[in-house]
């Protein structure tokens, strides 16, 4: 139902955590899940920028299992980073990867943000994934 692709003509993303392509085969129940930050169910925020992507992965993967889904099913994420750098890029990547282990990275959109919706929020992730109906 869902595979990813990396085409000839196109640098190699994998290394960076995430494949060009998510190709969705139909028909196929989407699971839209909103963005997740590094809050924990107490709405407590850690102050350090691992700690909350620690903490919005392992939201990420409650949602997830509410709708039934797992890693194995997210066909998209979309990442928001405050102050964005190549280090807080290698924090997420290494966090991501290291969650997916062996399964393939999917497509993955970053956008470096001056602020999200809560203060001291520092990072967000979102996702679609795709299950058989």
């Amino acid at each position: 139902m869902l595979r990813f692709r990396n085409p000839a003509g196109l640098y190699d993303p994998v290394p960076n955590g995430y494949s060009h392509l998510a190709i969705v085969r139909a028909p196929a129940q989407l699971i839209l899940v909103a963005g997740q930050g590094g809050e924990d169910a107490n709405g407590q925020l850690p102050a350090d920028f691992a700690g909350q992507v620690r903490q919005a992965l392992q939201n990420l993967q409650t949602a997830l299992r509410a709708a039934g889904a797992g890693l194995g099913d997210v066909a998209r994420i979309t990442v928001l980073i405050v102050d964005h750098s190549e280090e807080r890029l290698h924090q997420f990547g290494q966090a991501w990867q290291s969650l997916l282990g062996d399964l393939p990275p999917p497509p993955c959109t970053l956008i470096p943000v001056p602020r999200l919706a809560l203060d001291g929020m520092l990072f967000e992730i979102e996702a679609t994934a795709a299950t058989s109906p």
